[in-house]
């Protein structure tokens, strides 16, 4: 079996290369690929601001949808001709892909591969870094930045799913309903001034219990302000800088915690036990229907580059997807 990749073999050049489809090993299985999720890291990447891991897949691509067609001899769950979306090591942006078993998610005839190649990033990023490291409980208020994106448009529903009451920031009055209608209590536009002003005069400011934080710089600040007493911000992204002024009274005073954490460090034994909490707590509301994927728009795998500059720009909501078999 042949495989059709991605190359990019400048940061503005993207060739579409074949070579031999890669075999899967002992608890992994062979993916065809017929959508692929597109995340900020794949743009990073290519950029040569976030080079993956040495052992990691050069190809781009973290997260598939499609159809088994082999599996590992390790392998006791998944057989051939099994619908997926996984997470993978890289190698995504092919027509097919390996990914680990214990990695992958079944998916329920009730959604496509187009929408299943919105799901692996964002529930393992939100389940990760608000549920396990924000120790988010039910009756608690979480403030996730960012509600219009992949991961945040996900996280909103999550969240409310969970029991918690759900804030989130989204850049335009329009964007901000959408959220709303995600399940989202109150949402705040960025674009506007004084953010912090916004959930004070919505009566959240100084009563947030968790922050998902895709944004540092200056905003780091403002999250410190709005969180409550023993409140917890993860931050995962630094969309407006690296840098940040903060006033550490604020920290100590409230007893905070500020943490953060990137997945594609993360241990695979680590994310595997993630995914089996997601099995358990978060795919039975997926397969309901109850949590839904966004899906914004979809390119041929030839097109990346268009993709990636709509990424860059940040008009679209929820996901932009790849569909891997049209070159």
């Amino acid at each position: 079996m042949n495989r059709h990749y991605i190359a990019f073999t400048t940061p503005e050049t993207a060739d579409v290369t074949t070579d031999s489809a890669p075999t899967p090993g002992g608890g992994e299985v062979l993916v065809k690929v017929h959508h692929a999720g597109i995340n900020r890291a794949d743009v990073l990447q290519r950029l040569g601001l976030y080079p993956p891991p040495e052992d990691a897949s050069p190809i781009p691509g973290l997260e598939v949808a499609g159809e088994v067609v082999a599996v590992g001899p390790e392998c006791t769950h998944l057989q051939v001709g099994d619908r997926v979306c996984a997470l993978t090591h890289g190698g995504g942006y092919a027509s097919v892909a390996i990914a680990r078993e214990d990695h992958c998610l079944t998916l329920p005839d009730t959604l496509t591969t187009e929408q299943g190649a919105a799901l692996p990033e964002a529930l393992l990023t939100v389940w990760y870094n608000v549920f396990e490291r924000g120790r988010l409980a039910k009756g608690e208020t979480v403030l996730i930045h960012g509600g219009s994106s992949g991961i945040g448009s996900i996280g909103v529903q999550m969240a409310r799913m969970m029991g918690a009451t759900v804030i989130s920031t989204a850049g335009s009055s329009q964007r901000c309903e959408a959220v709303q209608a995600l399940g989202a209590r109150f949402v705040a536009n960025h674009r506007e001034d004084n953010l912090a002003a916004q959930f004070e005069s919505a009566g959240f400011a100084g009563h947030v219990d968790v922050i998902l934080d895709i944004a540092g710089g200056d905003l780091t600040q403002t999250n410190l302000d709005l969180a409550a007493p023993d409140g917890r911000i993860v931050c995962i992204g630094v969309m407006r800088g690296m840098q940040s002024e903060i006033n550490l009274a604020t920290l100590f005073m409230k007893r905070l915690t500020l943490t953060g954490s990137t997945l594609r460090r993360l241990e695979t034994t680590e994310r595997a036990r993630c995914f089996g909490a997601i099995r358990e707590h978060i795919w039975p509301s997926v397969v309901a229907g109850d949590i839904r994927p966004v899906v914004d728009q979809t390119y041929p795998l030839n097109a990346v580059l268009d993709a990636h500059e709509h990424m860059r720009l940040g008009t679209h909501f929820g996901k932009l997807v790849l569909d891997c078999q049209v070159v």
